[in-house]
């Protein structure tokens, strides 16, 4: 009987698998306001009722895709830090936000559906909360143990975060464990949102006739510059 169910669980696997790898094609071809579990049943050979059993609405299926996409760039992210040596903290951010524009790249269209426009009529679950912030977790992890370290070097003093801002770093302190001052927070924050606002710029085409040489060695150079803003030192 044990057995019986524990092929029933890699049969049902399998076909989830199948599911989202067919969705993750649908995202390329149609968006993610196209995604349709009817067309996913009929490429499967599948009668629409049966694919209820495994995603209950198309919101479901877009849940379960967001979770995978976050869980790929963590991922990435916890690998390329792992790779650099510890006390490197520049590397190591080098290293992840490298690690960030390789994915979105060679997965654009689950990028998109990761940091694009909100789907309309979806509304993302807290289910995907712990996946969205494996990413941000590394990148917070290399500054607070840069800091701990002593190796944060703020080249220029920065004006104060304007009070009312105060509860919102206070609950970025908390959810990502950074025991550092609200000016690193808030460095850490504008670098944090200038790597993905890069990567966007150009998956998205607004570097087009713009960059056209060496968008690599741009990157770089921006997320060098990102690094010294965060106070990390080369």
């Amino acid at each position: 009987m044990s057995a019986g169910r524990t092929a029933r669980e890699r049969v049902r696997a399998e076909l989830i698998r199948e599911i989202t790898e067919i969705a993750r094609r649908q995202l390329a071809t149609e968006g993610a306001t196209g995604l349709s579990l009817r067309a996913v049943a009929r490429e499967m050979g599948m009668v629409s009722s049966a694919i209820y059993r495994y995603f209950s609405s198309r919101d479901d299926l877009l849940t379960a895709l967001i979770i995978d996409g976050y869980n790929a760039v963590g991922e990435a992210v916890e690998n390329a830090d792992a790779e650099t040596r510890a006390d490197d903290f520049a590397g190591r951010w080098l290293a992840v936000c490298r690690a960030v524009r390789e994915w979105a790249l060679a997965h654009p269209h689950e990028y998109a559906l990761l940091y694009g426009s909100p789907v309309p009529g979806y509304k993302a679950p807290e289910d995907t909360v712990s996946a969205a912030m494996r990413d941000t977790v590394v990148l917070a992890r290399i500054i607070s143990e840069a800091y701990a370290a002593g190796a944060i070097d703020p080249a220029a003093p920065i004006p104060a975060p304007p009070p009312s801002i105060a509860a919102d770093l206070g609950r970025v302190r908390t959810a990502v464990s950074m025991d550092v001052p609200d000016d690193v927070i808030i460095r850490s924050l504008t670098a944090w949102a200038g790597l993905y606002g890069t990567v966007s710029f150009e998956l998205f085409g607004q570097f087009n006739n713009v960059l056209e040489d060496d968008r690599a060695g741009y990157f770089d150079h921006s997320m060098t510059l990102l690094a010294g803003l965060a106070g990390l030192k080369p």
